[in-house]
């Protein structure tokens, strides 16, 4: 018998049995569903990540913060030095130490450091649209440096000389901008406050509308309409008070190494942060949930191993004089061997194929009706995607797992004496 005939054959004889072999399947096809579907979360939720990772910078960038004077609950509190930029005359907490200019030069000088934009925060008091009516909403400065996603219009431009808006989609109906293609090229008023008081109205035009995040739903500003912000709400500001910044964001040279980088900033007093690093325990928690519900699937599929098992034993008893008479015509102990274990992978195949196909159903259904209802706030949130690799995958892991159950039923098999096994009853 070749390859063909023995497969032909293996599956013909899964189906003597038919509630046996059933319920083996479907111990199969729980584990392979479950890990199909998890799979699917750990996908999905990773694919949203990634996307609104873009939204508030590149791999390739960190987050510069003034490295905070600690002491020791032993040694009471620092001791106040004026030098300090976090402890001079700033704007914000007290507690917050802020960069100064000269700090940022010196993270510019940093070997490694290709360029670095300071956080600017800007204050408005209101935005308006026309006769809408003035609503109060949070505009991020310099967010020309990241890659929106988009519901309609373009990027921010960092080099041009436009006065340019992002505004998130939830922003758009209190405004009176209708759909977020219709807002992209309007043009609206923002009014700031100097340091007397004094109000200031700048005009902007909305470039872009970007779909809400998890890390906040504020319009962005790029370069040209920052600095015009920062202009008026820093008019009549009196010499004793220092400028000073939360934050900056310092891009990494190409082929530098980010580990060296952060070491050397540390070195200097600051404290560099990649995306990875702020979002660390956020996607460690979400790789645990997953961890633990695979871990479950996996109990499943061992349990479904002794099953295939306890199937092909009960087979090879069942069929001993078969198996003597085969021997008998010349079938060797090697494609005695091969025949019972292509029953068990075609056991393992049938129960991850079924469980496998029947999460994509019912994941991709789940997943649009959460779309619709639940997570409508998060759009392009999918909370199941099926990747082709990761399902082809589970089905191949699943298949071996049946081979290596089926490796000690189908040895018996192969070692059956043809005489005594053709004497069986």
């Amino acid at each position: 018998m070749n390859l063909v005939d023995l497969l032909r054959t293996a599956i013909g004889n899964t189906f003597r049995s038919k509630l046996r072999t059933t319920l083996t399947v479907i111990a199969i096809f729980i584990g392979a569903f479950t890990i199909t579907l998890t799979s699917a979360i750990g996908t999905g939720v990773s694919s949203y990540i990634d996307t609104q990772v873009a939204s508030i910078g590149t791999t390739d960038s960190l987050t510069v913060t003034k490295a905070a004077t600690t002491s020791s609950s032993d040694d009471g509190p620092a001791k106040y030095d004026p030098s300090e930029s976090g402890q001079t005359s700033q704007r914000g907490p007290a507690s917050v130490s802020y960069l100064s200019p000269t700090d940022i030069s010196a993270i510019r000088r940093t070997t490694g450091i290709a360029s670095v934009q300071p956080a600017v925060a800007l204050s408005p008091k209101w935005i308006e649209y026309g006769d809408h009516g003035k609503y109060v909403v949070s505009i991020a400065g310099d967010a020309d440096a990241i890659h929106a996603d988009l519901a309609a219009g373009r990027q921010l431009s960092s080099t041009s000389s436009e006065r340019q808006l992002l505004l998130p989609t939830n922003d758009l109906k209190a405004l009176g901008l209708g759909s977020a293609r219709n807002a992209v090229g309007t043009t609206v008023t923002i009014g700031i406050d100097d340091y007397l008081g004094q109000e200031h109205q700048v005009r902007a035009t909305v470039v872009g509308v970007q779909n809400e995040s998890l890390f906040g739903g504020g319009a962005g500003a790029n370069a040209a309409l920052t600095e015009a912000l920062r202009t008026a709400q820093e008019t009549a500001k009196p010499t004793a008070v220092s400028t000073g910044y939360a934050s900056a964001t310092a891009t990494v040279a190409s082929g530098a190494d980010v580990a060296k980088v952060k070491s050397r900033l540390s070195a200097a007093g600051y404290t560099g942060q990649t995306i990875a690093d702020q979002l660390g325990q956020f996607e460690t928690v979400i790789n645990g949930i997953v961890g633990v519900l695979n871990a479950f699937a996996v109990i499943a599929l061992i349990a479904a191993g002794f099953g295939i098992i306890n199937t092909l034993l009960m087979s090879v008893q069942e069929r001993t004089r078969e198996i003597g008479l085969m021997k008998a015509m010349g079938m060797g102990g090697g494609r005695v061997y091969t025949l019972f274990s292509l029953e068990a992978v075609f056991i393992g195949f049938l129960g991850s194929a079924i469980g496998a196909g029947v999460a994509i159903l019912l994941g991709t259904g789940i997943s649009n009706l959460l779309a619709r209802t639940v997570l409508k706030d998060l759009p392009g949130l999918h909370l199941l995607q099926f990747a082709p690799g990761s399902v082809a995958t589970i089905i191949i892991v699943v298949m071996l797992i049946a081979f290596l159950a089926g490796t000690l039923p189908a040895r018996r098999a192969a070692r059956q004496n043809p005489i005594e096994a053709l004497r069986y009853e």
